[in-house]
């Protein structure tokens, strides 16, 4: 048997060795073991350790809850305080490691977090909302706006966190709402990629349990991120990973973890093995200590430390609950090499005493100073810490200009190419329809992502020879992606003469069975309906079925340009059906 015919025997089969009821029988031992917290004294912090030459002290004590930490370019320091709802503005404008002044809030919001700083604009994400503020010249905060109000909510993971790529695109890290559960909200477990006024957004990665900490190496332009593993598999599974983080890639969570590595408490929706799963999903390049609870990461650019750290990156851990003996409650460096990581190391640690059994700090924030120090927050005894160098400066700063060609390559792939129906070989001999609209016509507000983003019912004569069938849905009229893609399905049986409205958005169907779907525009799978900017004139929708003489040997979730790649010189009938649509009033908040 040809790997081809494997594959699509293996995308077709009803049975899977993932499914519930196939008999999975895993014991897993598991601990909730949480060390005790215990005051930060000056002898346990003189305690602490930090590789020769360096040294540590507090900048600020007290603080309660300090959560992440962003340094704007005159040198302030912003910290969120999820729990007191604030941001408060630190000074140490002489890098001599004590406040020019007390803490001062500068910013109120009920779970105030996510942190980032751009053009002279302090944004701030909440659970379901961002918010971007001016800083004025003596640090305050101008007038908030609100740019974004619908975040998927909190569930498990609420934490939202904030960053600029070196596109000027303001990229979210949303954690998933559960421990491992196929979620109903495509934005859960996610990364998304927002315009800075908050406007339009899409899915940047999928398959991210909690990445709260994720920065671009300052060399290559690389993305680079730390996910949370999935709890109650056993101390030491799963490990936290990190991975680098590409558009449109998933990541495994919540049916794989690892490389390999099977969740046996999940089933991957459409009766797609767990196998298929793991082909569909990009691997971690390196693995932590499992539950060691990964959170801010940076990469160091500043002047201070060593020229050997240049280009490494840092990342708090900030300790476990689900583990014996406990993990975490550190900070680690993760040395790169060409570009690449190269392994894990401690860095700061002594957080835990007492022989494991109890704990003073757990570290969450994480930043460089203007001057090259490193500051780590506490958000169990309200410390901020600063790690220097003692030997002084050992260079100019590196460049903060991070490349941005890797990114741009990404984001800009497939846009601002013709429809799919100009670029194959064949066209002709099909005539697809709907009940719900005519050709030419408007789309009934249901199948647009204002309202319910229903799929609407589509019909077709049979091609004869049609062994499966492609449909692809396409919006010429976009502003920024051209064409944007709303729909990619393919592998629909060639015995098939309609989709019903309302199709689910699962990688795979089990009606029409073995349908495949794959990645939309917006970055998740399946329908996604019209969205075009309130006021613009009709966008329209190009809904193009082409006829195969073939099934493609494609895993779910490929893109239209894979598909239509595979789809060249199989094409033996084609034709489209174009539906408009306009939206002419703001949506209901």
């Amino acid at each position: 048997m040809t790997r081809s015919s494997f594959l699509l025997l293996l995308l077709a089969s009803s049975t899977a060795a993932a499914q519930q009821g196939d008999g999975t029988d895993v014991q897993a031992g598991v601990h909730t073991f949480k060390p005790a917290k215990v005051d930060a004294s000056a002898q346990r912090i003189q305690a602490l350790k930090v590789p020769d030459g360096f040294q540590i002290r507090p900048l600020a004590e007290g603080l309660k809850n300090p959560r992440i930490i962003a340094v704007a370019h005159d040198g302030r320091i912003y910290v969120s305080r999820r729990d007191q709802g604030d941001v408060l503005l630190l000074e140490d404008q002489n890098e001599d490691g004590t406040l020019d002044a007390d803490p001062k809030v500068v910013f109120t919001r009920p779970g105030a977090h996510g942190l980032a700083i751009a053009d002279g604009m302090l944004y701030v994400a909440t659970v379901n909302d961002v918010y971007r503020a001016p800083i004025r010249p003596d640090g305050t905060l101008g007038n908030e706006e609100r740019i974004i109000n619908d975040l998927p909510d909190g569930g498990q993971h609420p934490n939202r966190t904030l960053a600029f790529g070196p596109d000027g695109m303001l990229y979210i890290s949303v954690g998933s709402s559960c421990n491992a559960c196929n979620e109903t909200n495509p934005e859960h477990a996610t990364l998304l990629r927002s315009s800075p006024d908050g406007k339009s957004r899409s899915i940047f990665a999928s398959g991210l349990r909690n990445t709260i900490g994720f920065a671009w190496n300052p060399t290559t332009g690389e993305l680079w991120g730390m996910d949370h593993g999935i709890d109650y598999l056993g101390d030491e599974k799963q490990p936290e990973e990190l991975n680098r983080i590409v558009k449109g890639k998933q990541y495994g969570w919540p049916h794989i973890w690892g490389k390999d590595g099977e969740n046996p408490q999940s089933t991957p929706p459409g009766q797609i093995t767990k196998k298929q799963w793991a082909a569909m999903s990009e691997p971690m390049v390196l693995g932590y200590t499992a539950h060691a609870a990964p959170m801010q990461m940076v990469f160091y650019n500043g002047g201070q430390f060593p020229t050997t750290y240049r280009g490494d990156a840092f990342v708090t851990m900030r300790g476990s609950w689900n583990r014996k003996p406990a993990s975490g409650y550190e900070v680690v460096r993760v040395r790169f090499q060409n570009g690449k990581p190269s392994g894990f190391e401690p860095f700061l640690t002594g957080f835990l005493v007492d022989g494991g059994q109890a704990h003073i700090a757990r570290p969450i924030g994480l930043a460089v100073t203007k001057g090259g120090s490193l500051l780590v927050g506490d958000d169990a005894n309200g410390v901020i810490y600063r790690v220097s160098y003692s030997q002084g400066s050992s260079g100019d700063p590196s460049s903060t200009t991070v490349p941005s060609d890797v990114l741009m390559a990404q984001v800009n792939a497939g846009s601002g190419v013709p429809l799919a129906l100009q670029r194959i070989d064949k066209a002709g001999g099909l005539a697809p329809q709907s009940p719900a609209f005519g050709p030419g016509q408007p789309l009934p507000a249901r199948f647009s992502a204002y309202h319910d983003d229903a799929s609407p019912p589509l019909s077709w004569a049979p091609v004869a020879e049609a062994k499966s069938y492609v449909l692809l849905m396409e919006d010429p009229d976009a502003a920024k992606v051209k064409p944007f893609v709303h729909w990619v399905a393919y592998n629909i049986p060639g015995t098939t003469r309609s989709l019903p409205e309302g199709l689910p958005t699962d990688p795979r169907l089990l009606q029409p069975a073995g349908m495949l779907q794959g990645v939309n525009s917006r970055g998740s799978v399946g329908y996604f309906g019209p969205k075009p900017p309130v006021g613009d004139p009709p966008h329209h929708y190009h809904f193009q079925l082409l006829a195969l003489d073939t099934l493609l040997d494609l895993k779910p979730g490929a893109t239209r340009d894979v598909v239509l790649k595979a789809a060249q010189g199989h094409v033996i009938g084609a034709g489209e059906i174009i539906g408009t649509y306009q939206q002419t009033v703001p949506p209901l908040k």
